[in-house]
Order: structure tokens, then C-alpha cells, then sequence
């Protein structure tokens, strides 16, 4: 479960880490009451599940009434990137001198928890560590023991932190991995931790992703999830009973298994193409399913293109076949190309029964990845 910057920072900052006032609204008169509250400079941030706000116009400074008016207009009910946005996070403004990055996740690959410290904050942290990874530093845990002092303060100081702010960054990573292992988390990230003008360090913004199967155990998180899956594509998957994430890309994917349809993300990505999300529609691939899965993926207005990736293990080719042409039957024009790769028991029988008026066909997954990516540049220019 995502929670919302505010969600997140809520946890954070019952936990003791700085965070600056702030207040969410709905409405501009609420902005307006906030700010009133709050004074100037403050930021108008956009509540949605998505990365790279401020670039797409969903963060906004505002240093007056006027412009807190113009901004709160301008962000309540846009369409950020697929999102429709319904709530904005009114919120001091902070006079900074430096952004860093903090965060906790699991690093699967060493089969331990990884805390992280970068001098790079306020950016997509991503994109820092593939193209520059040495600026991260990295220590991980030993989950039987917890995060030791020492730990944090190696971190700090491999970042190249400024002396007079590592005790302070240091209590806030040792607390965020507090949150992190206490909340059941998946990750746990500050992007940024500004460091003020006057030397203090604050959470100007708060990621906070909680495993689903651990909900039971936090009442409190729990009681949040409907609100932080206010996305109606989300709350749609929710319905259907769908494994998905919203991701930012316009190929649309489609699978039956969650290492079919990883398998196909990684691919699209290959080919020079950006998924759009990952839809795992489970066993079975009946009609009603599918058409549940196509509306989804139609309803998606960044999706330029969709990938259909099946394979039939228990369920015969041939039946997830005709259930692909019913399902496409039922919609009285296909908004956008699908094209379908079917694969496993009776795979040879499913791809002669596919309507080809309908979808295109191709054998392999590679093909069929190519050629959703291309129909996605094609739809795109």
C-alpha cells in the first residue's frame, strides 16, 4: 500500500522527524484558509501516486494570496500525468541551502535491509543511481540487530554530508529505519531532506510503501488505505481482484503471472518503449476477465498501446483465445491496437482462433513487444 506525502509524513513526524506545518485541502478556499494559517512562502503540492510532480506542474510556490489562488486553481482537478488530482498538501515553504536524500529498502539481491545517503537529494533518485552510483552510500543491516550508530554515522559521512549537519542527518536516517522496520515497510524514502539556512534538517517531502499482507497488524496504516488508493484505476483493480501498479509509460501490459508480466515490463523497456503499468489478471484468462483487464488498460487515457502476454499452463490456448475475442467483441470499436502473444497448452490452436480484425498476432514475446512499442510511437507523434 503507497501512502500520500501527507500520509507519510504524518509517521514521520510521530516518529520525531522535522517536517515543515502544513495543511491538506480540497477546495481553493481552503488553500486559501491554509496559507492564511501557514503564511508565505508556501507550496501547493499535489496528492497523487506518481514521481516528477514538480516538472509536470503539480508543485507550485506561492508568495501571495493571489498567486496561492491562481496555483490552487491551477493543481485542484488537473490531470496529472493520468492522475486526476482532487487534493493539494498546503505546506510551509523552506528556506534551504541543501537538498540530500535519505531512504530504507530491501535490498533483495544482498538478502538485507539497505539504508542510503546521498548528497543528491531533490532529484529522481533513480536516474542518480544508474548514472552516478558511487553518489549514494550505502550500508546494509543485519535485521536480527537493527540499524546500529555507527552505521548511520558511516553512511552520513560517506555521502560527504557537511559536518555541521551529520549528527542531525544521522538521527533521521537511524529514525526513518525505525519507521521503516516497525511499519512493515517496503521503502521508506526523504527526497528531499532539506538542510536550512540555519543549519536545521527537514522532510520537505515523504515516501512511505507498506507490504499489503502486513496490514493486519497496523490498524492505523490500515485505516489509510482507502485514501491513499483514491486512483480510480487502482480502486478499479481493487474491484476486480487485479494485481496492478500505475507506472508512467504509454504501452499498456497484460499478463497472466507476475514473472510473465515482469518479463514483459522488461522487454518494453528494451525495445526503447515505457510501460504503462503492470497488470496481472491471474489464472484463468475467461472472457469476463479479460474484458475487466481491457477496460482497465482502455480507461487509461497515457496508454497509446497494449501488449497481451499469455501463457496457458491449466487454462487451454485455445479457450484464453476465443475469451480474448469475446471480451474484444464487446466493445464496439478498440480504441487503441492490442497485440497479443499466446503461448503454452495449445497455443498453436489459440492463435489460429484469435480474430486478427481485432488484435494483431504475433508468436514470440519479443515480437509482439516490438510491435506494441512501435504502435505506441506510432499513436504518440
Amino acid at each position: 500500500m503507497r501512502l500520500h506525502e501527507y500520509q507519510a509524513k504524518e509517521v514521520f513526524s510521530e516518529a520525531g522527524i522535522p517536517t515543515p506545518d502544513s495543511r491538506l485541502a480540497s477546495t481553493v478556499d481552503e488553500v486559501l484558509d491554509a496559507v492564511e494559517e501557514i503564511g508565505f512562502p508556501a507550496a501547493i503540492k499535489a496528492q497523487v501516486h506518481v514521481g516528477g510532480r514538480g516538472k509536470a506542474g503539480g508543485i507550485k510556490v506561492a508568495t501571495d494570496e493571489d498567486e496561492a489562488r491562481e496555483y490552487a486553481e491551477e493543481i485542484l482537478g488537473m490531470d496529472l500525468k493520468g492522475y486526476h488530482v482532487d487534493r493539494v498538501l498546503v505546506e510551509a515553504g523552506v528556506d534551504f541551502r541543501n537538498e540530500l536524500y535519505v531512504g530504507v529498502t530491501m535490498d533483495r539481491g544482498e538478502g538485507e535491509p539497505v539504508a542510503m545517503v546521498s548528497e543528491q537529494g531533490g532529484v529522481n533518485i533513480e536516474e542518480v543511481a544508474a548514472e552516478d552510483p558511487e553518489a549514494i552510500a550505502r550500508e546494509h543491516v543485519d535485521p536480527a540487530f537493527g540499524i546500529h550508530p555507527y552505521q548511520t554515522r558511516k553512511a552520513v559521512y560517506d555521502a560527504d554530508v557537511p559536518a555541521e549537519v551529520a549528527g542531525d542527518v544521522s538521527s533521521v536516517l537511524s529514525t526513518l529505519f525505525e519507521v521503516w522496520e516497525a511499519n512493515d515497510a517496503a521503502d521508506a524514502e526523504i527526497n528531499p531532506l532539506m538542510v536550512t539556512q540555519d543549519g536545521e534538517v527537514i522532510a520537505a517531502d515523504g515516501v512511505l510503501n507498506v507490504d499489503d499482507d502486513a496490514l493486519f497488524r497496523h490498524p492505523d496504516l490500515a485505516e489509510m488505505e482507502d485514501e491513499a488508493a483514491a486512483d480510480d484505476l487502482e480502486a478499479k483493480a481493487n474491484e476486480y481482484g487485479f494485481d496492478y501498479v500505475r507506472l508512467e509509460g504509454n504501452v499498456g501490459i497484460i499478463g497472466n503471472g507476475a514473472g510473465l508480466v515482469m518479463t514483459t515490463l522488461d522487454l518494453v523497456d528494451h525495445y526503447g518503449g515505457a510501460p504503462a503499468n503492470f497488470l496481472d489478471i491471474g489464472g484463468g484468462a475467461k472472457a469476463a476477465r479479460v474484458a475487466n483487464a481491457l477496460d482497465m488498460v482502455f480507461s487509461d487515457d497515457t496508454v497509446d498501446s497494449v501488449v497481451f502476454n499469455i501463457f496457458g499452463g491449466i487454462t487451454r490456448g485455445d479457450e484464453v483465445a476465443q475469451g480474448i475475442n469475446e471480451a474484444l467483441d464487446q466493445f464496439d470499436e478498440i480504441p487503441k491496437p492490442v497485440v497479443v502473444r499466446l503461448a503454452g497448452t495449445r497455443a498453436a490452436e489459440g492463435m489460429e482462433i484469435l480474430n486478427t480484425d481485432l488484435v494483431q498476432v504475433e508468436e514470440t514475446l519479443e515480437d509482439a513487444v516490438q510491435r506494441a512499442v512501435a504502435n505506441a510511437e506510432e499513436v504518440a507523434q
